[in-house]
């Protein structure tokens, strides 16, 4: 039996294409080479051009060592860090007690 080939939406795809380019763009600002960062990131320089392509096959630790070896692994801790929709549902769910009047 052969494994179940995961199904992977375009809009991912985009998403992860465009997260490659702006960590490319952010290791060229710095002005690190390739290599370098895949030193730092204890992963190989193959691994490091597909992180940049955005290849939805690389492991997201891979993406975070990459993220780490260029100075920017602070950067996800903003990413669910605020979730004011998630927020408002739970809230609307939070059970709410009624009270008895005293005179009852």
């Amino acid at each position: 039996m052969g494994r179940n080939k995961t199904i992977i939406y375009p809009q991912v795809l985009k998403h992860l294409e465009d997260l490659g380019w702006r960590i490319k763009l952010a290791r060229l600002r710095r002005k690190l080479s390739v290599a370098t960062v895949a030193e730092r990131a204890k992963v190989s320089r193959s691994s490091v051009w597909e992180v940049e392509k955005g290849s939805p096959s690389v492991a997201i630790g891979i993406y975070l060592n990459v993220l780490m070896a260029i100075g920017m692994a602070e950067e996800l801790d903003r990413v669910l860090a605020d979730d004011p929709l998630g927020r408002l549902m739970q809230d609307s769910d939070l059970p709410t007690r009624e009270r008895r009047n005293r005179g009852e």
